[in-house]
């Protein structure tokens, strides 16, 4: 009987489930969008619920459309929007609050707060982080400062915390399985990344009970079975890892120094440090790339807010493409952006500014400027905030950059992924199966069961589909990028004091 990996992919904007066979390549996909939710500006929200409705009908979906029981199934992965952060109670299984997505911006009074108290340097010491209201911790605290009843359950031991991951797992074993892995706890800002434990000065420091918080696993590791009501089987669940873990993982950069970028709803450049945390001057984030058994295998991240959600901002806000799929075309009837630079500071300045109040900004328009040059402006601000976080990358780890391995949604744009070669003048390799971040997890999930042996095995199943190699005029497009630069600083604190 054939037999296939299972891989939930529990997006920000949609919810997927991807079935995967023992060579690595794709069987069936199904994909089912969800509500963002805008309370005020700055806040972004999702149903928790509809989250585990959209991830259980895309499950079975594509169990149907593969013609797949589910006791064929071998192993089941878990890769997830990281930060995420969903309260629930213990007894009814119902969230208390909506989840607060890593996107929203509500807690970043809270950051300025202990900056200006001076935990900076601590949190950076053992987090590997900045204070920033990305991370799940000051939304963990908003939640139950804000919730009424909220530290009262806590207290009564019926509260539970989780990332997106945790909550899909718990809903998975009919609330047998409270657990995490290495990796999404480590963007919590609430976890020691060199003790591998909970930090309880941290958990003082944001006023967080430890009893809310799930265990923490290795990322590849049989954790328990589905709830065999739900499918009339239980599967194994077998791997977990936040997505851009997973992405680096599926990519296949297992040896310190290889690097890839995500070009999804944000961009997200990872570097595999190896063993050993390399601690970041510039502002980069220090992170778990993936735990299989005691071995921990550390990264280095930036993190770009606004990547493809640029182009869905086109389509949906501006109105001058109504599929994503047309920006390239349209960025293509012109040469270049025509002086015009744009800034995705729509959510704030992620890596390496870190600016919470900075803005989305367009500038240097003209009378001639027409939507094609925007177009072609909102493509360079997406490659170009990767170079700034690749510069830095390779200037805190010593490592020159021999390629930059790519995948993502956005990834299939030649145009962006030219541009983006140009840029950095180093070549691109775009795998054949781009869906990494979902591979990434089902090569962990059938690691923990023996269905893949070891990495060895694995690694032989990568393959490139294009190369980009650099060929612009480098005085030209540096001039550019010196545009750019100078763009952003104007997009800078524009809110707050």
């Amino acid at each position: 009987m054939q037999r296939y990996i299972l891989s939930l992919d529990a997006g920000t904007t949609s919810n997927r489930a991807i079935l995967f066979n023992y060579s690595g390549e794709i069987v069936a996909v199904a994909q089912q969008e969800f509500e963002q939710i805008y309370p005020h500006s700055g806040w972004v929200e999702h149903n928790p619920e509809t989250i585990w409705d959209t991830q259980l009908q895309v499950l079975k979906e594509v169990l149907k459309k593969a013609e797949v029981l589910p006791d064929q199934i071998e192993s089941i992965g878990i890769t997830n929007q990281r930060e995420t952060t969903i309260l629930w109670n213990r007894e009814t299984g119902k969230p208390i609050y909506n989840a607060i997505v890593w996107q929203d911006r509500r807690t970043a009074d809270t950051c300025d707060d202990l900056k200006t108290h001076g935990y900076e340097k601590m949190v950076a010491e053992k987090t590997g982080l900045v204070i920033d209201a990305y991370f799940s911790g000051t939304k963990i605290k908003w939640i139950l400062d804000n919730v009424q009843g909220a530290r009262k359950l806590a207290a009564e031991g019926k509260l539970a915390f989780g990332t997106v991951d945790t909550w899909l797992l718990w809903k998975l074993s009919d609330g047998k399985l409270h657990v995490t892995d290495a990796s999404n706890a480590s963007r919590t800002m609430i976890y020691n990344i060199h003790t591998l434990q909970w930090d309880e000065e941290l958990l003082k420091l944001l006023d967080i009970p430890v009893g809310i918080l799930p265990e923490v696993k290795p990322s590849s590791l049989v954790y328990g079975t589905t709830d065999p009501d739900l499918l009339g089987y239980g599967i194994p669940i077998g791997g977990i890892a936040g997505d851009q873990q997973a992405a680096l993982f599926g990519q296949m950069c297992i040896k310190p120094g290889m690097v890839k970028n995500t070009y999804g709803t944000g961009c997200f450049v990872v570097m595999n440090t190896g063993n050993k945390p390399i601690t970041s001057k510039n502002k980069l984030l220090t992170t778990i790339g993936w735990q299989i058994g005691t071995e921990v295998t550390y990264a280095l991240e930036g993190s770009i807010f606004m990547g493809g959600a640029v182009v869905q901002w086109l389509r949906d806000q501006l109105g001058i493409i109504s599929s994503s799929s047309e920006i390239e075309e349209l960025a293509s009837q012109v040469e270049d952006s025509g002086g015009v630079a744009f800034v995705q500071g729509f959510v704030g300045l992620g890596a390496p500014h870190w600016d919470q109040y900075a803005t989305g900004t367009i500038i240097g328009l003209r009378r001639a400027s027409t939507k094609a040059h925007i177009a072609r402006a909102a493509l360079e601000a997406i490659a170009f905030s990767s170079i700034e976080v690749i510069e830095t990358m390779v200037d805190d780890s010593g490592i020159e950059l021999n390629e930059l391995r790519v995948d993502g949604g956005a990834s299939v744009d030649n145009l962006l992924m030219q541009i983006q070669a140009d840029s950095i003048q180093t070549k691109l390799v775009r795998p054949k199966i781009t869906e990494t971040t979902a591979l990434g997890v089902a090569y962990l999930a059938g690691l923990a069961t023996g269905f893949w042996q070891n990495i060895d095995e694995i690694k032989n199943q990568w393959q490139a589909d294009k190369v980009f190699e650099p060929v612009a005029d480098t005085t030209k497009i540096k001039k550019v990028i010196v545009d750019w630069k100078r763009a952003v600083e104007r997009s800078k604190h524009w809110y707050g004091e």
